[in-house]
């Protein structure tokens, strides 16, 4: 077996939680450590031509970047480009990539390698033949070939066989892969690919290091991995595991204690901020093929709970999630299908009723004996969201949910809770509607389009799937006289959430058809507000 070659590409991969601004100190500090482990290759970061947004240094990775860097001798040094800067866009292939390398000569970096989709893979090809020219080292990374068929990859493979390339890498993009995947992949590969071969995993199913030594087994000598597996998504094979694998055998002498301390005084620290690694819902991503980023995306934002992440993995599933979008993101928020359609009329019950709506915040519990005394006295029509349990049953007349997932987890509670269940039942899934056998259901239609209110007799069309949007559509249709709130106490104002609803409210409140909206418990939100202490004589 050829002598495996480690390609550290922490500050490129790892760049995507921080838009790949490390300070220089961390990187000289890494590049001390690299030098001491067995790698022979560090991929400093991309080179790109786009420039929006800020972002750091190793997004870049120019030639007079790396000038400012302390680069032990021994360490080759190496960026990525994406196929789709190159293929696309204004001006030939040939120019972009004058824009992007001088020859390599006169340059630090000695290996450049391009990540490709499938699509891409073909027309990216003659880069390869523009840079061994000018003297570089080629990898060509091809992403998301884990669920193609044999012919393609044959295809693929004999295709790379007419270009100078010095490495032929597949990366595991889903992290759906196992060593079995794993092995099956090589060796089709190999049925046209004689070259050198490389493997970049991600550890969605914690298989990351055992399809990379996997890989290892059946003749692949390129090796990815990033420290404490920093990367995308849930990350990579980790340095720190791989390089102590490789020495198994004690072939290979090293230094591990620099790489410790560089994790403990860097890595660690940026871990607890950004929270990559695996969990259940990057396992669930590698099981249905969906790209890690709608994840990654998904835990940074404080506006999905558990039930929006799980609702948007069963929506990726179906729809398809191998490639991300920030459009199919916020879709996959919205997961009703189907014609928009309802039973109940809420008019027959609201009519010219006051609306008393019971939100989840602890002005419910903190103001609960004033809240009942007020519902004794004025007689609202009173909802409460989802199934939480801070006023007397006796008084709410009906409750309001239409999260799927959140349905799922409250089914049990919401069959022995007395009152009546708001839903857009028919159009949620089936095991849903399953779940809520028994339960008597008023059946009010939901259907999401940004920035939109919509009212009808038995449905709604709303901005988003919150289920305050769906109360204050359900009062509205019914055509009550006012919306009071209890309950909504708001988040801080760095809250995502928050701003969330500051919108929501504020579309609804500039709708001909609103109806006049109070607080009468304490909100951060910008709406009007009275104390309901004042209401109560």
């Amino acid at each position: 077996m050829s002598t495996p070659i480690l390609l550290d590409c922490t500050l490129r991969d790892g760049g995507y939680y921080n838009s790949w601004d490390f300070p220089v100190d961390l990187i000289n500090d890494y590049l001390e450590a690299m030098a001491a482990l067995p790698v022979g290759y560090v991929e400093l970061g991309l080179r790109s031509l786009k420039n929006k947004g800020f972002k750091g240094g190793c997004a870049y990775t120019t030639d007079q970047f790396i000038r400012t860097l302390s680069v032990p001798e021994s360490l080759k040094l190496g960026v990525m480009v994406n196929a789709s800067e190159l293929v696309s866009g204004e001006g030939s292939l040939s120019s972009r990539l004058e824009s992007l390398f001088v020859p390599a000569d006169g340059s630090p970096v000695s290996l450049v390698r391009i990540a490709c989709h499938v699509h891409e893979f073909e027309p990216a090809l003659e880069a390869s033949v523009w840079l061994k020219d000018r003297g570089y080292q080629v990898g060509f990374n091809l992403m998301q070939v884990a669920d193609r068929e044999a012919d393609e990859i044959r295809r693929l493979s004999r295709l790379a066989s007419s270009y100078p390339l010095d490495v032929l890498y597949f990366a595991d993009s889903m992290g759906s892969m196992n060593p079995a995947d794993t092995r099956r992949l090589v060796a089709l590969f190999r049925e046209n690919w004689t070259g050198a071969m490389g493997i970049h995993t991600h550890d969605n199913m914690g298989n990351a290091l055992a399809n990379t030594m996997a890989a290892l087994e059946e003749g692949v000598t390129w090796l990815d991995a990033t420290v404490t597996g920093m990367g995308r998504g849930p990350g990579n094979t980790r340095t720190e595991y791989l390089a102590l694998a490789l020495s198994g055998d004690g072939s290979r002498e090293f230094n591990i204690t620099p790489l410790l301390s560089v994790i403990r005084n860097y890595f660690d620290p940026l871990k607890s901020e950004h929270q990559w690694g695996s969990n259940p819902y990057y396992f669930l991503a590698g099981q249905y093929g969906i790209h890690p980023t709608y994840i990654q995306e998904m835990l940074s934002d404080q506006r999905y709970s558990e039930e929006d992440i799980l609702a948007a993995i069963e929506h990726l599933k179906v729809e398809g999630g191998k490639r991300f979008s920030f459009t199919n993101l916020e879709a996959a928020r919205h997961f009703f299908r189907g014609e928009l359609t309802g039973r109940w009329r809420p008019e027959a019950s609201l009519k010219g009723r006051e609306v008393l709506v019971l939100g989840s915040g602890p002005g419910v519990e903190r103001h609960k004996d004033i809240i009942e005394l007020y519902i004794k006295t004025f007689k609202p029509f009173v909802l409460a969201l989802n199934a939480q349990r801070g006023v007397s049953d006796a008084l709410i007349d009906a409750r309001a949910a239409c999260h799927p997932v959140r349905l799922l987890a409250d089914c049990d509670a919401h069959r022995s809770l007395p009152q009546p269940l708001i839903t857009p039942y028919s159009m949620l899934p089936e095991d849903v509607r399953q779940s809520l056998e028994g339960k008597e259901i008023l059946d009010f239609g939901l259907k999401v389009s940004s920035d939109t209110f919509e009212f009808n007799a038995s449905s709604a069309q709303l901005p988003n799937s919150l289920v305050v949007a769906y109360v204050l559509a359900i009062a509205t249709s019914g055509g009550a006289c006012r919306i009071s709130l209890a309950g909504f106490d708001g988040f801080s104002a760095d809250d995502p959430r928050n701003a969330e609803m500051e919108k929501l409210l504020e579309l609804y409140l500039q709708h001909p058809e609103h109806l006049p909206l109070r607080s009468v418990t304490p909100t951060r939100y910008r709406v009007p507000t009275i104390s309901i202490y004042g209401l109560v004589s």
